[in-house]
């Protein structure tokens, strides 16, 4: 049984607007709110399903709680035997048991409306029909009863489903609308928009009520997808990622079709409940029409006339008016000159009704239609006709057609299901016999299709497959589908290297190999190559690919040759990277080479990045996005790169509500989602969101992608350094690194990142950490400074940019940082200060706004604990200021704090008595106030006042701050210690 939602989902503004136009507010006497008493009517209409129950059920609770009294009637439907002013008999019912003394009052002046009382009607009674002076006199205590109704607080009228009202509710819902009302009366009628055919009696009264003054109207749309998906998850949040898009896909808005489709657990077949509801419709029509309608729904959702006419077996007349019957009764819709089911759920169920053999005939029948006139409809239809009637070679031919059509127009998801089915059917030996096709191909283009659609895993899991049903040997398909996955290992972050495909595919290069085939495959090497930056063998291979494609015309080749050759420029000075680069843009554009385009356009954008000019490398990965977007390939290689990469330019310049928008893309395949999350989330931490379990969902790709681990970490040490937990942050640490050895290499560049940001969050730790455990995590940032030493070893200097330097600086001001506060062979203040003011530049350099604000966080706090209050006042401004324009709220709270603390005049060495310099030592050493009265053999209290004492002698905020002075002082030579 389908579930309803317990609250009101995607129709706020419905609701508000319905609200504003009458008046609904807390009421002051009998004021309608700010519209004039009595002018106040809604006309609510929408398909039904969709909502307007619902709508009006909160509409029901806003106006109780506001104070005002609601009565609602329902029509219903009988057919021809409706029942005469049903909903007004349900009303006054309700009134009488309300209201009595007001509705007997109102009945003695008004004799007639006594015979609304549903006790007091009669089988057969059919006055309340008549014209004359019972039914005027009717209509008038009907309307002094609402008056007399609305003289103790406001009334709010429902009258649901007026389509199925008959002609005398309709007349006096007219003398209602028409009459002014003294006191505050409001009338909703709601009806079903689908319901109202061409000669239904409410389309024409609709529109005569829409132009009397103080009527309004308020269609119900279908709910946007994010509110079907919102509505799903409200129904059942155990719905996975593929269900819940199947319905957001199926229910096309409709809230009832989303219920249903809930309750009974989706699936592809339609619930037989809700097939009953949609297949009741076809009852209104004859034998011929319902005949037409069928045949219409194995086309799909829409079709032509005249593919249509071509298909049934009808003179044309009675084909247009069983038409025109079905589009009276709004089962079918003509938009864009097409017969159009008006839900395609109704479609669905109309389709699933046919018998089977009737379906395959009539899939037979559209399929020779459309082979003898093309023009009739798409490859697409074609191949889906031709499988459905079971005529494999046809649908097999038309499948190639269609994925290559669907290619050209910039539909890659399309294209590798139609490429996917081609090779489906191709596996049939008794197809192949019919049809002689080359597998291999199909497996590249469907490869190529889903790399072009974000979806480099399935691709390599399809040329993967492909591979293994070839024959041993040298052969074009094997070199071509191993070029291929080269390609697509090139996107990914695990598995096979693409060195070793790459030169694997040449090797399988036949001796008579075509020129086109061999083109292709040395391109591909030469591109692998360089990105491995293996120059000169890429510039030989490139150069080799190049002569080919030029001798032979192949401008797309030879497009993507140049391009490769471009970016072998890298070693050499900027500019001339970046010349060759664009004339490699120019080439590609001009030939219509987007693939090679895409690139060109990207590497230059991250040349501009690599050397710190955000705003040119934005436009560069700003045209590369709409190059993509144009091509109908958002998600291909380097579109979406350069959209990831201009959302991490937004992030670095504190533009974090761009970069939340340009992030936003629910369509994206599964793992390109989750790299945008991975950085919308640092954004909502920095903000002050619990991101921990949204994080930890993201561990799922971590050995698919490294962009996501990376960030993710990042996200999780963060979580266990405000939980104060030093363990779970190195932990999170050696996790990333090792799912990033896999996929990459154990001295990987961002392994510096990481380490900082490990080290930066056993700094936040320690304080609070026993001494005993304070050795053990010295001794690892010592380490993950080390490691992060021989990793900058690993890259030549032009490989090294200012994310690395940064970086850099961080992990080696961070371990300072660390053996100062836990005063493990620590550096001299002048040391540490030297440290962090490099970080400092460093960040200048790399423009990372908010990172910067939390290193001049640290700075200022340095600064104080070396007396500097001055400049420590003046660093935390800078922060501050970046941490309120950022909205970076737990950041802000720690530098409030910080300049909260007061200043006090710090004593002179002398001050401090010899017991107060003995526990100053043991404070400096990481002592709690229970261990340091163990040591002296005195109580807790005594060391708690002894401590107290101190700080308003040193003036130190707190015991790190103490330490940090003291050894700045030199106030513990010659101190006991341990």
């Amino acid at each position: 049984m389908a579930q309803s939602a317990r609250t009101l989902v995607g129709r706020d503004a419905e609701l508000e607007t319905l609200v504003s136009l009458l008046g609904v507010t807390a009421m002051s006497g009998h004021a309608l709110g700010a519209a004039p008493a009595g002018r106040a009517h809604v006309l609510l209409s929408g398909d039904a399903g969709v909502g307007k129950t619902r709508l009006l059920t909160e509409l029901r609770d806003r106006a109780v709680g506001a104070g005002w009294q609601v009565y609602a009637g329902h029509c219903v439907d009988f057919g021809d035997a409706a029942l005469s002013y049903m909903p007004f008999s349900e009303v006054l019912d309700r009134m009488v048991g309300a209201l009595p003394d007001v509705v007997e009052r109102v009945a003695g002046d008004f004799p007639a409306l006594g015979r609304l009382r549903p006790v007091r009607r009669m089988l057969g009674w059919g006055g309340a029909e008549e014209a004359g002076p019972d039914r005027s006199t009717l209509f008038d205590g009907v309307h002094t009863l609402l008056e007399a109704t609305a003289e103790k607080a406001p009334v709010l009228l429902v009258v649901e489903d007026v389509h199925w009202a008959d002609r005398s509710t309709r007349d006096l819902l007219t003398f209602l609308f028409t009459r002014p009302f003294d006191g505050p009366v409001a009338i909703v009628a709601s009806y079903r928009s689908d319901d109202l055919h061409r000669r239904h009696p409410l389309r024409r009264q609709v529109a005569e009520w829409a132009r009397v003054t103080g009527v309004d109207r308020l269609p119900l749309s279908p709910l946007d997808d994010d509110s079907v998906r919102a509505l799903v998850h409200e129904l059942s949040s155990t719905l996975g990622e593929s269900e819940r898009e199947k319905i957001v896909e199926r229910a096309e808005g409709n809230a009832f079709f989303v219920e249903e489709l809930v309750g009974a657990s989706c699936g592809t077949d339609l619930p037989d409940d809700l097939a009953d509801v949609l297949l009741v419709r076809l009852d209104r029509l004859d034998d011929t029409a319902r005949q037409v309608v069928r045949t219409a729904s194995v086309a799909g959702r829409r079709v032509g006339h005249v593919l249509l006419e071509a298909v049934v077996d009808l003179p044309s007349a009675a084909l247009e008016e069983a038409l025109r019957a079905a589009v009276e009764t709004n089962i079918l819709v003509t938009p864009a000159g097409r017969f159009s089911f008006r839900h395609a759920l109704l479609a669905e169920a109309v389709y699933d009704d046919l018998l089977p053999g009737e379906r395959v005939r009539l899939h037979a029948r559209y399929a020779a239609a459309l082979r003898e006139s093309p023009g009739l409809g798409t490859a697409a239809e074609l191949a889906w006709h031709a499988r459905e009637a079971h005529d494999l070679p046809e649908a097999l031919v038309a499948s190639i057609r269609a994925g290559e059509e669907a290619m050209a127009v910039g539909g890659p998801d399309e294209a590798a299901q139609h490429f996917e089915t081609a090779l489906a059917l191709a596996a049939d030996p008794a197809t192949r016999e019919v049809v002689a096709v080359d597998v291999a191909q199909i497996g590249e283009r469907a490869a190529d299709a889903l790399l072009m659609a974000g979806q480099a895993a399935r691709a390599d899991a399809l040329v993967t497959e492909q591979l293994a049903r070839l024959p041993a040997g040298p052969s074009v398909g094997r070199a071509r589908l191993l070029a291929t996955d080269a390609e697509i290992r090139l996107v990914m972050e695990s598995g096979e290297e693409p060195l070793g495909l790459s030169e694997q595919a040449v090797a399988a290069l036949p001796d008579d190999a075509p020129a086109a085939a061999r083109a292709v495959v040395l391109a591909v090497r030469a591109r692998v190559l360089a990105a491995y930056w293996k120059a000169d063998e890429a510039e030989a291979v490139g150069l080799d690919a190049l002569a080919i494609a030029e001798r032979h015309a192949f401008h797309k080749i030879a497009s993507e040759a140049m391009t490769t050759l471009s970016e072998l420029h890298r070693a050499g000075p900027v500019e001339a990277l970046r010349a060759a680069l664009r004339q490699a843009v120019e080439r590609a554009h001009e030939t219509g080479a987007r693939h090679s385009e895409l690139r060109g356009r990207f590497h230059l954008g991250r040349s501009y990045e690599d050397h710190g000019d955000y705003a040119e490398a934005a436009e560069w990965f700003r045209t590369a996005i709409e190059v993509g977007q144009a091509a109908g390939t958002p998600w291909a290689p380097y579109a979406f790169e350069a959209r990831w990469q201009l959302l991490w330019i937004h992030v670095l310049r504190g533009e974090w509500d761009e970069a939340i928008r340009l992030g936003r893309a629910a369509r994206a395949p599964r793992l390109l989602r989750g790299l945008l999350d991975s950085v919308r989330l640092l954004v909502d931490q920095a903000r002050g969101a619990d991101v921990s379990r949204e994080a930890t969902a993201l561990r799922r790709f971590w050995r698919e992608e490294g962009g996501i681990t990376i960030n993710a970490a990042t996200l999780e040490m963060e979580v266990a350094a405000r939980a104060g937990d030093a363990t779970a942050a190195l932990q999170v640490y050696d996790d990333a690194v090792a799912a990033l050895t896999e996929i990459w290499q154990p001295w990987f560049g961002a392994r510096v990142r990481l380490a900082a940001q490990a080290a930066g969050a056993i700094a936040r730790v320690l304080p609070a950490v026993p001494a005993a455990d304070r050795e053990e995590l010295v001794t690892r940032v010592r380490r993950l400074a080390e490691e992060g030493e021989k990793v900058v070893g690993q890259y030549a200097e032009q490989q090294w940019g200012p994310e690395g330097r940064a970086w850099a600086a961080r992990l080696r001001a961070e371990d300072l940082r660390v053996r100062w506060l836990a005063a493990r062979d620590a550096p001299s203040a002048e040391v540490l200060l030297e440290a962090w003011r490099e970080c400092e530049r460093r960040f200048v350099e790399l423009g990372h706004v908010y990172e910067l604000a939390r290193v001049r966080t640290v700075l200022a706090v340095i600064l104080r604990a070396c007396g500097d209050l001055g400049a420590s006042r003046e660093v935390a401004a800078l922060a501050r200021e970046t941490a309120t324009a950022l909205g970076a709220r737990p950041l802000a709270d720690e530098l409030r704090a910080l300049g909260a603390t007061p200043v006090r005049v710090v004593a002179e060495p002398s001050a401090l008595t010899p017991r107060e310099r003995e526990i100053l030592a043991l404070v400096a050493d990481g002592r709690s106030n229970g261990e340091i009265a163990k040591q002296l053999f005195i109580s807790t209290k005594t060391v708690s006042v002894h401590v107290s004492n101190i700080l308003g002698k040193l003036g130190a905020a707190g015991r790190t701050e103490a330490a940090a002075i003291a050894r700045r002082r030199g106030l513990l030579d010659g101190a006991v210690g341990p």
